[in-house]
């Protein structure tokens, strides 16, 4: 194996320095920014490191598992994605959060979660997949609910994580039907060589698994909740890693989509429609963090369009890009949100203006995400729409029509930040900021360098670089877009700022019940409240119900009957054996008294009974004669 000790310990430094910090806890508060940056540092070195030896192990786990980590070519994008926007966030994170916080807690957490999406990304054995990917869901829900004193927040924590583990149970029914489906060692490259039915089974728990994490419909709720939390969690959680690790699971298990028949065409429309559903809710949004949370959904729904269309260089493409840029569009949100204690668009008005640097990333940010040439999204949305071509003309329709809505929603955020503010604006304060009037120093850096990340990393359309990542990924086979897809999709995306620019802060054009319904998210939460929460817990009350009454009654008749059968035994044992051993100790005590009746001590009477006896023995011996 190459460099076997380098696989283990890339995911090792962020957690083990993670739980350090994490046990600290406040007693850490001064040294944890520091000892997080380094420690995202260090691991950023190592995923470089790592991505270019591509190193390989194994460990034996169970009788015939092994717990095997490798880089590859799709791995070897994600470690050094990972690692680097951590690295970005927790240095903003070292500006936002004060000393009244409890920073060791905080970096501890976000280091745990890195560490666990490094292992969850390297895995190369479902048992290995899915110790990551628990360890994922578990520090996401912690650092969701990081603010755990607002009972608000504790619920929305609560929402996420039971939402991701419903998906999350799709994983273990998939490595059961695996072991039953003869796919031995439980790799993930033997997945798509098991049996059927249970390859039909695999699927649909990876599947299902992947749509949780990556909150698509119908799962797409939770991530709305998500945004209670802090705005570094939301640039690291739900914009580069966790939402993305699903989607980057069926990426690199395309094969068994593949396999299965129906999984890669499900699949990719489930994408699109997601990519296009959840990019009119944030058309909807006036929250600008609930605006970007959508547009997470819908961005993340071209990166599953893609691993159904069987276009992992442009989903892979999609998934880096997309983590710099929205990791770049949650931090000045952060930033703002901290500055001015609001992240309402309306209260935002003329806020670019005021906090130009600010103002300038976020923009540079929101025109890559409107899919604006020559941004990197244009690139990795064009480069996914070819394979979906290739595949399905009306497939590619579906996918450009979510990609002008993407400009739609682009464009008003920043026209919105970039408008003079009314004079009877209000003040609109309604989050976790603070409302300090500035920004801090070390929250700049970040934004210029995801800035420049998102601008320039549309050169991997360049000849000079397709080349070489294609053979990196082993993705030369797959279609490239033609000018005239650069040029339609370039196009629409122009004509569609435009549009929104020239229509401003005008109404949705839909019926307000259409814009409410679309604003509160499609009432996904409220549909799964109804079809699954409330009957959940009807059911667990009509359950305790029988225990109380039926089971507990039984148990209870058993233990009344028990204690008369007792009873019965008592006064049986009282009245009848006691009796009878009485009797037996009368009649014992009256033979003891006849028998003392001879003892006189007298000669002349034992004489007199011995004559008696003999006289007795002679008459039995004549009678007997």
């Amino acid at each position: 194996m190459t460099a076997a000790w380098l696989a283990w310990l890339l995911p090792a430094v962020p957690l083990g320095s993670g739980t350090g910090l994490a046990v600290t806890g406040m007693r850490a508060n001064r040294a944890a920014p520091a000892a997080g940056v380094l420690a995202a540092a260090v691991t950023l070195a190592l995923a470089a490191a790592a991505a270019a030896v591509r190193p390989s192990a194994s460990a034996p786990l169970f009788d015939g598992v092994t717990a095997a980590v490798r880089v590859d070519g799709l791995s070897a994008v994600m470690v050094v994605t990972v690692a680097a926007v951590t690295l970005a966030v927790l240095v903003f994170a070292a500006g936002e959060l004060g000393t009244g916080e409890n920073r060791g807690r905080f970096f501890g957490l976000m280091l745990l979660f890195a560490g666990a999406m490094l292992v969850t990304v390297t895995a190369a054995t479902l048992p290995l997949l899915l110790m990551g990917w628990e360890a994922m869901g578990a520090t996401s829900y912690a650092l969701i609910g990081y603010w755990w004193r607002e009972p608000r927040r504790v619920t929305a924590a609560n929402t996420a994580f039971l939402t991701t583990r419903a998906g999350d149970l799709g994983l273990y029914v998939a490595a059961g039907a695996a072991m039953a489906g003869g796919a031995g060692g439980l790799t993930l490259a033997g997945l798509p060589h098991a049996s059927q039915p249970w390859l039909a089974v695999i699927t649909v728990g990876v599947v299902l698994a992947a749509f949780g994490k990556s909150a698509q419909l119908p799962f797409s709720f939770w991530l709305s909740r998500a945004m209670e939390g802090p705005s570094p969690v939301s640039a690291l959680l739900h914009s580069a890693t966790m939402v993305a690790a699903g989607a980057y699971l069926l990426l690199r298990l395309n094969p068994l989509l593949v396999a299965s028949g129906w999984g890669a065409p499900a699949v990719a429309w489930a994408g699109a429609v997601t990519a296009l559903a959840l990019g009119l809710v944030a058309v909807a949004q006036a929250d600008l963090k609930q605006l970007l949370a959508a547009s997470t959904c819908a961005q993340v729904g071209f990166m599953v369009l893609a691993a159904g269309a069987g276009g992992i260089r442009g989903g892979m493409l999609q998934l880096v890009a997309h983590a710099a840029v929205k990791s770049l569009l949650f931090l000045a949100a952060g930033a703002w949100l901290t500055a001015l204690g609001t992240k309402q668009l309306p209260a935002l008005r003329g806020v670019a203006r005021e906090y130009p640097l600010v103002g300038v990333t976020f923009t540079i940010g929101a025109a890559v995400l409107a899919g604006l040439p020559p941004g990197s999204l244009w690139v990795s949305k064009d480069e996914l729409l070819a394979a979906a071509l290739d595949v399905n003309p009306a497939l590619y329709a579906a996918g450009l029509a979510a990609a002008v809505v993407s400009a739609v929603y682009s464009a008003k955020a920043a026209w919105y930040v970039w408008q003079p503010a009314p004079s009877d604006a209000a003040a609109g304060y309604d989050t976790e900021g603070r409302g300090t009037r500035r920004v801090a120093w070390l929250e700049r850096p970040p934004l210029v360098v995801l800035s420049v990340l998102a601008a320039v990393l549309g050169v991997t359309a360049l000849p000079a670089v397709a080349g070489p990542l294609n053979r990196a990924l082993g993705t030369a086979a797959e279609p490239s877009p033609q000018g005239w897809e650069l040029g339609v999709s370039a196009a629409a995306a122009l004509l569609a700022c435009g549009v929104t620019w020239w229509w401003g802060a005008r109404p949705v054009p839909v019926p307000a019940p259409a814009r409410g319904w679309l604003a509160r998210w499609l009432d996904l939460e409220q549909a799964a409240r109804a079809l699954v929460a409330i009957p959940a817990l009807g059911l667990a009350r009509a359950l305790a119900a029988f225990d109380d009454r039926i089971i507990d009654g039984a148990v209870r008749q058993i233990a009344r009957g028990g204690l008369g059968l007792a009873r019965a035994a008592a006064r049986a044992d009282d009245g009848e054996v006691d009796g009878l051993v009485r009797e037996v100790a009368a009649a014992a005590r009256s033979l003891g008294r006849l028998a003392r009746r001879p003892e006189t001590g007298q000669l002349h009477t034992y004489y007199a009974q011995a004559a008696a006896i003999l006289a007795v023995l002679a008459v039995i011996f004549i009678l007997v004669r």
